[in-house]
């Protein structure tokens, strides 16, 4: 009867765990013009559905666009206010490196929301191996 008790106390235990875990997601961007509104557009109904989900949004090559200064959606709204207000929601956005040298970009050329990563690429693979779960849109 002990072992069923303990084995119980365990199995509740460990469901409460797995639901008070925080859904971890990485989205990734690398051609703006064809993924970053529906990204941002992905990105504020996941959190209007699962509002305590870290997401980090790692971009590259051309997906490092819309992060850049001046950057304006397809209606000519700027994009630093919609990536600003997700910023405010807890998201991460995260430019790669190897890009910046690549088209010999600077930093102070992005909105000073994006932050900076070595490699994207790398980045990616690190975020899915800690378990983050992956969306390209």
């Amino acid at each position: 009867m002990k072992l069923l008790h303990g084995f119980v106390a365990f199995a509740l235990a460990a469901s409460a765990s797995l639901a008070a875990a925080q859904d971890k997601v990485v989205y990734h961007i690398d051609d703006a013009a064809a993924q970053a509104q529906k990204g941002l557009r992905n990105i504020r109904n996941h959190l209007d559905t699962e509002p305590s989900t870290k997401i980090t949004v790692v971009t590259h090559a051309n997906g490092v666009d819309f992060l850049m200064e001046g950057a304006k959606d397809p209606a000519g709204n700027p994009m630093a206010a919609q990536v600003a207000a997700l910023v405010a929601r807890g998201v991460r956005f995260e430019v790669c490196e190897i890009t910046l040298r690549n088209r010999n970009l600077k930093k102070d050329q992005f909105i000073q929301e994006a932050e900076f990563t070595p490699s994207g690429v790398v980045r990616l693979a690190k975020l899915q191996l800690a378990g983050e779960a992956y969306i390209k849109p």
